[in-house]
């Protein structure tokens, strides 16, 4: 019987939390500025983890770059800090569900506003 909370997901939390403050703190790379780390996804060897993230700023290209240049750096950061046997390789995936929501959310307001204008 599997655990509720499973080692990979534990492990893929600690990633979340350090990926963030390593970018917040310590990336230099003018690409890389206001991004969000929205989720981790670790296999179930370590070799590799898929990191979700999404950006206000809409240039998701350079942004993409940018952290895909770094990612060498963030490993060595997170192998030191995570002491872990195998530190997994960081590959970068852009989150659109943010965006998604969000504009699913306008149409919803757009629709209420409709319907409360017909109302009256």
């Amino acid at each position: 019987m599997p655990k509720d909370y499973a080692r990979t997901d534990r492990i893929a939390e600690q990633i979340q939390r350090e990926l963030a403050q390593l970018l917040r703190l310590e990336v230099k790379d003018p690409r890389v500025r206001m991004v969000t780390i929205t989720g981790v996804e670790v296999t179930r060897d370590y070799a590799h983890a898929k990191i979700f993230y999404t950006t206000l700023d809409g240039d998701s290209k350079e942004l993409q770059q940018g952290l895909e240049r770094t990612s060498g750096f963030l490993r060595s950061k997170l192998a030191s800090a995570m002491k872990l046997r195998i530190t997994p390789q960081l590959h970068f995936t852009y989150d659109a569900s943010v965006e998604r929501g969000s504009q699913l959310s306008q149409l919803i307001d757009r629709a209420v506003a409709s319907d409360n204008a017909k109302k009256d």
